[in-house]
């Protein structure tokens, strides 16, 4: 964290000092007053379960000097040893506080948004920046309006550069981090129907992500999946910032080939870019991963990394785990493809399936949520690619996903090798029953479904 003191704080908040000196040092932030040490400042949240205000004198039991609040506080004299800032909305100081810490050190940012593959984008983007510069990125589920300001606050003296993976569920969410953030490159994977339930239809998911320009001026920059059916309508529309397309076709500004070349341990490529060619190794599986090395290889290009690191970057990335994470074990392999669920990730994860050596294709697939009216037809469409993709057995999870087999059925997939289930217990049993020496076995559905609980059976088995 950057050097800091409470005049700094007051400055970015626009609070009202009760207490305390404002020249005193905040040797780090937390929301958390459990992970709170002697020096810290302490930020009390008001969320849905709990108040943080609540544990404000815990804080100062562990040694914080400083805390902000929002409330007045019983018996505030017994604080005034320590210092208390006052403030409107303590959610907007963790911000306020986050974009402070990013004007004080100047830094360029790429945000990164997208209904899929944001993840797996901005990893590959901080692989290959880092062949070049310092980089700082949000890790994990820290891409919301609390995450990413708390990510900025690691900010130090030796970044030089700062990677954000924006997530958003209705319209406005992008808005406000993007106003947090301000990004000088924004990357946008594709438009996808995750969160159609809240948005209503993809044109709405459009703009909802689109919102990531707003910010932006004539020395940004959108690098864009050029092959996506809304991002593409930005070739032909004039915009304030540039914007940089890649893709599988030919009119995009870089543009791969030759990618036929895939299996379990990944997929190559040959890259074009100004009448050269170069080839690339991706190590993880997946046709659909070629599109976020594309939209990495561009950030890359924008900052100056030479092409050398470039490949070096890409190609040295090896997968999150449950992220399409190819485990082998003694007598079967896994795909642990769990961190979250939508048709489009689903149908990448089951192409990726088709392409493992095995002797059978076992898919377990539950419930996809906030897919709204869409629900049923998108449960449906990812049944027919069960088939498509010469799945041997289907295993649903879930009352949405009981669809997923209605679907498979529909195109011809045989009844006798489909079990529905209510939820993993009864997955797991199912498991148990049928499994043998070298099947593969396909473990997806969304968030909340916690369908890690099937994947950490079969380890345990093993």
């Amino acid at each position: 964290m950057i050097e800091i003191n409470v005049k700094n704080i007051i400055t970015a908040t626009k609070g009202k000092l009760l207490f305390g000196d404002e020249t005193t040092e905040v040797k780090d932030i937390s929301i958390d007053s459990r992970k709170v040490d002697k020096g810290y400042m302490f930020i009390p949240i008001i969320g849905e379960r709990f108040d943080g205000h609540s544990f404000i004198e815990d804080a100062f039991n562990k040694g914080a000097s400083v805390a902000l609040t929002s409330k007045s506080i019983d018996n505030i004299e017994k604080y005034s040893d320590k210092t208390i800032i006052k403030v409107d909305d303590t959610l907007k100081a963790l911000q306020d506080i986050a974009k402070y810490f990013l004007l004080k050190l100047n830094l360029p940012v790429v945000a990164v948004t997208g209904s899929t593959g944001k993840t797996t984008t901005k990893e590959l983007i901080y692989n290959v920046l880092s062949q070049k510069y310092r980089v700082l990125k949000n890790e994990g589920n820290f891409n919301n309006h609390i995450g990413l300001p708390l990510t900025l606050l690691n900010l130090n003296n030796n970044h030089e550069i700062v990677v954000l993976e924006m997530g958003m569920s209705g319209r406005g969410e992008i808005d406000l981090l993007s106003k947090i953030a301000t990004p000088q490159t924004g990357v946008i994977t594709n438009i996808g129907v995750s969160h159609i339930e809240k948005l209503g239809s993809q044109e709405e998911i459009f703009n909802a992500k689109m919102e990531l320009t707003n910010y932006m001026d004539e020395n940004s920059v959108l690098i864009i999946n050029g092959d996506d059916k809304f991002l593409k309508t930005l070739k032909n529309r004039k915009t304030k910032y540039g914007k940089v397309f890649a893709g599988l076709n030919k009119n995009n500004n870089i543009y791969a080939t030759d990618t036929s070349n895939s299996n379990e341990y990944g997929i190559a490529f040959t890259l074009h870019l100004n009448n050269n060619t170069y080839n690339f190794d991706l190590k993880i599986p997946g046709r659909h991963n070629i599109y976020n090395a594309l939209l990495a290889i561009c950030v890359g290009l924008h900052y100056n990394v030479s092409m050398n690191d470039i490949i070096k970057g890409i190609n040295s990335y090896t997968g999150n785990n449950m992220r399409l994470n190819i485990i082998n074990l003694k007598d079967i392999k896994i795909v642990n493809d769990c961190y979250n669920a939508s048709p489009d990730s689903m149908k990448a994860a089951l192409e990726v399936l088709r392409q493992v050596d095995c002797k059978r294709k076992i898919s377990v697939l539950g419930d996809m949520f906030e897919m709204g009216n869409f629900s049923e037809n998108a449960h449906i469409s990812v049944g027919h690619s069960v088939y498509e993709y010469n799945v041997d057995i289907l295993i649903t999870v879930g009352d949405k996903a009981r669809n997923i087999a209605k679907g498979a059925v529909q195109r011809g997939f045989k009844e006798k090798d489909v079990f529905i289930t209510e939820n993993n217990s009864q997955a797991i049993e199912i498991l148990k029953k049928i499994m043998k020496a070298g099947d593969t076995i396909l473990v997806k559905g969304s968030r909340g479904m916690h369908m890690e609980e099937i994947v950490e059976f079969l380890l345990e088995r093993s």
